[in-house]
């Protein structure tokens, strides 16, 4: 099996590591803008060689597209399009490792090769980037999402299932649009409140070593999401603005609450909220 890697940093590079290491791909071949992400990637060993988009199309029987969402709503029809061309293009498997999936599956929905594409999500990462980011086991027990999988063709949804089992991820399938709402929740949000959270230290604490030396574990397990990178989050941010901003209102209104309790020293409501909030006990532990 040969495959396709667009994008080698932190997802295409974990991807790639795993596949390699548990025996799912014989050959990996690496597509990457980035010189400096392309050399380290081939220093690494996360993949063979460095190639063109045309080339990877040709070569790989899987190609998985682990870019920015914004890039690959460009990159997954041009991808389709080479497939098309191809002699063994109506055996090849096309998928995406995106965070939002409404407007990557808009952008192949009318075409013919639609059902060669698998909408995928594999629901893990850090808050590191690029190809020396890239590590073994990041994806084991997790969860990866399998967008309108009706409309992807039978063989590919097995294929794409057999290689998100060989990362020992387990596939939740839904709709795009509950995808979108559902990681608004879990993942958009926190983001948010953490670069929000880092904002807001860095404007009142002016001392950096008072943040340094103070800083408990809750504010840097807080924080850290906003080590985040802007060329990843603005795309998904803003392409799943809608749900977000409605999120983000929700969120917005418990705050409200909080700073209510404080004003007038409610001892009863702080706790109540407190206590209505560790009911997440139940689903994190």
């Amino acid at each position: 099996m040969t495959v396709g890697i667009v994008g080698t940093g932190l997802i295409g590079g974990s991807i790639a590591i795993d596949l390699r290491r548990r025996g799912f791909a014989d050959r990996l071949l690496g597509v990457e803008a980035d010189k400096v992400n392309a050399a380290a990637a081939l220093e690494l060993g996360i993949v063979d060689a460095v190639v063109n988009l045309e080339e990877c199309a040709a070569q790989a029987d899987i190609v998985v597209v682990a870019v920015p969402v914004g890039t690959a709503v460009k990159l997954l029809p041009q991808i389709l399009d080479m497939f098309a061309s191809l002699p063994d293009g109506g055996r090849k498997v096309l998928m995406d490792a995106c965070s939002t999936k409404s407007a990557v599956i808009e952008a192949v929905r009318n075409h013919p090769m639609r059902g060669r594409f698998v909408a995928s999500h594999p629901m893990a990462g850090t808050e590191y980037s690029g190809p020396r980011a890239a590590l073994s086991g990041m994806f084991d027990g997790r969860a990866c999402v399998f967008a309108d999988p009706q409309d992807s063709d039978t063989d590919a949804l097995e294929i794409a299932e057999k290689l998100y089992d060989k990362l020992c991820m387990r596939v939740v399938r839904m709709s795009a649009a509950d995808h979108d709402v559902h990681t608004a929740y879990v993942s958009h949000l926190s983001h948010v409140i953490s670069f929000a959270l880092a904002l807001t230290v860095l404007e009142k604490e002016k001392d950096e070593k008072h943040i340094f030396d103070l800083a408990s574990g809750g504010f840097s397990s807080t924080a850290r999401l906003a080590k985040s990178g802007a060329d990843m989050w603005v795309p998904i941010l803003l392409q799943n603005r809608d749900n977000l901003r409605r999120v983000m209102h929700t969120y917005s209104a418990f705050l409200e609450d909080f700073d209510k309790a404080l004003e007038t020293g409610d001892e009863k409501a702080l706790r109540s909220l407190i206590d209505n909030a560790n009911r997440i006990k139940r689903i994190i532990r």
